[in-house]
């Protein structure tokens, strides 16, 4: 992975951070992207010193707010001619439902919306930087759907009611993008990383937080497939695919319906203020 550069949202904790570490291991120059300069920039020196390799850096970004992924990017091109992995890793869980200075539900912005547009904003550079990698973090998502009606999840919000559709939502982008940059010398690929001990989940009710405590495991652990993804030879023309433990597993069928993947593609531009490439 030298004279390789990596993005990695949520690269300051977590399964992020153990990613980040991963990654910086094989060489690679490995951008984390977070929200707070100060743990940030700690996260980069524990980056550094657990990986050997100091081309680790920090890019400010909120994906609670589209300005502030937008000006993140524009940063990014300024700094960086180059991007051949990005790793949409970051998300959260949040007991109570609140909305983003867009008028955004938190929970799908930062977990998915924020990241398609990313995803899209960053289109151009990952092209001329082919052969390049788009790794989708989500979650098992059998039994999840869609409300397209109440994306925003006003009505009866809870967390896992928020949070499940996001996941699913970064399988079904993930599956449509692959199919709109076929021969485009970008691969995309989502995963279901497991569930890791980490500060996650400090803002969710006592009774889950103990009941996801007793499955959960390390980042280190959780970080394995997202490395691979970014790393392996093995996967260089493999796109469209959903990953667990570093293999190929069936989605759910909720995830393979083209249209339903069509639809959220199209709401998910007009949400971002995005105009169709």
């Amino acid at each position: 992975m030298e004279n390789k550069i990596v993005l990695i949202t949520g690269g300051n904790s977590g399964i992020g951070k153990a990613t980040a570490v991963g990654i910086a291991k094989t060489g690679a120059t490995v951008i984390i992207a977070c929200r707070s300069r100060e743990k940030g920039t700690q996260a980069v020196e524990d980056i550094k010193k657990a990986s050997g390799n100091n081309k680790v850096e920090l890019l400010l970004m909120d994906l609670a707010s589209q300005k502030s992924v937008r000006d993140a990017v524009t940063e990014f091109k300024t700094r960086f001619k180059q991007l051949h992995v990005l790793i949409n890793n970051a998300g959260v869980f949040l007991r109570n439902r609140e909305e983003t200075v867009d008028g955004i539900e938190k929970t799908f912005a930062t977990n998915y919306l924020s990241h398609f547009l990313l995803t899209h904003l960053l289109l151009d550079t990952l092209k001329a930087s082919a052969p390049s990698r788009i790794i989708n973090v989500a979650s098992k998502h059998g039994g999840i759907k869609i409300d397209f009606e109440d994306l925003m999840t006003s009505k009866n919000y809870s967390f896992m009611k928020a949070v499940g559709p996001t996941k699913l939502a970064m399988v079904m982008f993930s599956r449509e993008l692959a199919k709109q940059l076929k021969g485009a010398g970008v691969t995309v690929n989502s995963l279901h990383p497991g569930l890791a001990k980490s500060n996650l989940l400090n803002d969710i009710p006592a009774v889950p937080r103990v009941l996801f405590n007793l499955i959960m495991t390390s980042p280190e652990k959780c970080a394995e497939t997202s490395i691979y993804l970014a790393t392996s030879p093995d996967v260089a023309n493999v796109s469209g695919e959903y990953f667990e433990k570093k293999k190929v597993v069936k989605p759910g069928a909720n995830a393979t319906n083209d249209a339903d993947n069509k639809r959220l593609w199209d709401v998910s531009l007009k949400l971002a203020n995005l105009d169709e490439r």
